[in-house]
């Protein structure tokens, strides 16, 4: 591999410089630090920055957005410290969905193939339900279901089943969740 011919240029983030340069310093000033501790003031930067977001959403402190534009969040959210959510494609997060603390949902890897260690970006999709442990991975293309669970310290590549459990590296699939009522 010679990295001296990485070319990135096919890669469009979704916005222009100057939206970008300014979202650099509104996500280090306000999100990725501890004193600014407001959801609502948060989740009305991310609507203005080209973000969807519902209602009740909380957002804790220390979470790292790399493209607010490539993000889309459902009602009754909580996002806890430390969370990366590098969105380099779009991030699709349903209702009611729990993404733990120094979880990190990372939607862009290179091409270990090429020559050229190419960007390769594929989109995730957490629905209604699921819950992301504390200091999982969630990899570019990966899909929980409805109601799955990745647990803390799991890397998930590929999909969670609707109702599953999944613990490891890579996840495999534990048993049903059942939420009684």
């Amino acid at each position: 591999m010679d990295l001296s011919n990485y070319d990135n240029g096919h890669y469009w983030p979704g916005a222009g410089i100057f939206k970008r340069t300014l979202w650099y310093f509104v996500n280090a000033l306000i999100f990725d630090g501890w004193l600014f501790q407001y959801s609502k003031a948060k989740c009305i930067l991310l609507k203005l920055f080209g973000a969807t977001v519902g209602a009740s959403v909380v957002i804790k402190p220390r979470v790292n957005i790399k493209y607010p534009w490539n993000i889309e969040i459902g009602n009754h959210v909580w996002i806890g410290e430390g969370v990366w959510l590098d969105s380099l494609d779009k991030i699709i997060i349903g209702s009611n969905v729990c993404v733990s603390q120094d979880a990190y949902l990372l939607t862009g890897n290179h091409d270990y193939k090429d020559p050229h260690f190419g960007l390769i970006t594929r989109q995730i999709r957490i629905e209604d339900g699921a819950w992301v442990g504390a200091k999982a991975i969630v990899c570019p293309g990966s899909l929980m279901c409805a109601n799955s669970i990745l647990a803390v310290g799991s890397v998930l590549s590929g999909e969670a089943v609707k109702n599953g459990i999944y613990r490891g590296n890579p996840a495999k699939f534990i048993r049903e969740r059942i939420i009684s009522v």
